[in-house]
């Protein structure tokens, strides 16, 4: 069942992509061979591509495909030919955190998403040079098939489009997660979310399902503050122009927001979210930084105001539970997250990773 398939390949460490024909082999016992109908365009697979994160290149990325599936190994039993699934990310299922329902901080992350490889070091795809990393998230899905581990597979509603269901697979569920999983704001709170690209938008529509009152985007684009306010800010910073923290403090008439997310890992923004928070307050972040990266906190007089400071991992989420769910919002239409996409052909993949650098772009769908 070895299949020729069109794929964009990282060969080198901070260059475009390429697009390649590959040889996919035949999937294993485990594995569900998908044609690939979308796959969304993460930051995470741009940090990967310029050498933060371990997969040894040439690989081929991509970590939220939507597909329909071709055909199952012999010990899946989740999904059948013709399922239409969003991919997520992958995990062992035998540690302990995998065995405590949290998939999301399985003990063997980096080897299951960022190794590149099989458990038994083999690898799906192969070029005329010779084997190119796979798996990556169980999937590797810019390519036009892949064979994906059934951990990363979620059955979704037939009914729903697969090209505007892809990105669930990672970032939406990660902002949506952070809020509706892991934070569990109170109904009638105040939140800030600092960075509304994809995840952050995914957060501020959350916060809003969740019944968050006072709902705070801050960001350098005026054109993504414009949208939050369309999927639920009740108040937008631009951080470029103006004092955060003074407009936090307004906004909250001196009180602080009771719970920030970051999704920008950028260590001065970490720090502002920190001095945002309210008596009791809780910070998260969600964003990805180089291995090293360190914040620091002021913790004098911040000492006697309780607060928590925690790090998410996709939205705490257990994909094949959380995914249908946030499809179900978004049929219902509390969850517009079709409103942050703009779709890519293949060949034009590195102008969505381009888009999404610039913030042209909220969240790039390449179609196949």
């Amino acid at each position: 069942m070895t299949a020729t398939v069109t794929a964009a390949v990282a060969r080198t460490k901070g260059a475009p992509l390429t697009i390649e024909t590959l040889r996919l082999d035949d999937p294993r016992d485990n594995e569900v061979r998908v044609r690939m109908v979308a796959s969304g365009v993460c930051h995470t697979d741009a940090i990967v591509r310029d050498g933060v994160y371990p997969t040894p290149l040439p690989a081929v990325l991509g970590h939220e495909g939507a597909g329909v599936v071709e055909a199952i190994g012999a010990a899946v039993t989740t999904v059948q030919p013709g399922d239409h699934v969003v991919l997520s990310a992958a995990y062992c299922g035998h540690c302990g955190q995998c065995r405590a329902g949290q998939m999301a901080y399985c003990e063997n992350l980096m080897a299951e998403d960022f190794g590149g490889r099989r458990r038994d070091g083999s690898t799906s795809l192969t070029s005329a040079e010779g084997p190119v990393s796979s798996h990556f998230f169980g999937q590797s899905s810019f390519a036009t098939y892949a064979n994906v581990v059934e951990n990363s597979v979620v059955k979704v509603d037939a009914e729903a489009p697969l090209a505007t269901l892809a990105p669930l697979g990672c970032g939406l569920q990660t902002g949506a997660g952070a809020i509706l999983n892991e934070l569990r704001p109170e109904a009638g709170s105040s939140l800030v979310v600092f960075g509304v690209g994809a995840v952050g938008s995914a957060a501020i529509m959350a916060a809003k399902v969740a019944g968050c009152t006072t709902i705070i985007a801050a960001d350098l684009h005026d054109s993504r503050l414009e949208l939050a306010k369309v999927i639920g800010a009740t108040h937008t910073v631009n951080s470029g122009t103006t004092d955060v923290i003074a407009a936090i403090t307004e906004i909250t008439g001196g009180r602080g927001v009771e719970y920030a997310l970051d999704t920008t890992a950028v260590p001065a923004v970490l720090r502002q979210a920190a001095e945002a928070l309210a008596t009791r307050g809780t910070l998260a972040l969600v964003g990805a930084a180089k291995p090293g990266t360190e914040v620091p906190f002021e913790i004098g007089t911040s000492l006697v105001k309780g607060w928590t400071f925690k790090t998410i991992v996709q939205g705490s989420s257990v994909p094949q539970v959380f995914i249908p769910r946030l499809v179900e919002l978004w049929e219902q239409g509390r969850f517009p997250f079709d409103k942050l996409i703009r779709t890519y052909e293949l060949d034009d993949i590195n102008t969505a990773f381009a888009d999404s650098r610039n913030g042209s772009a909220i969240k790039p769908v390449v179609v196949f």
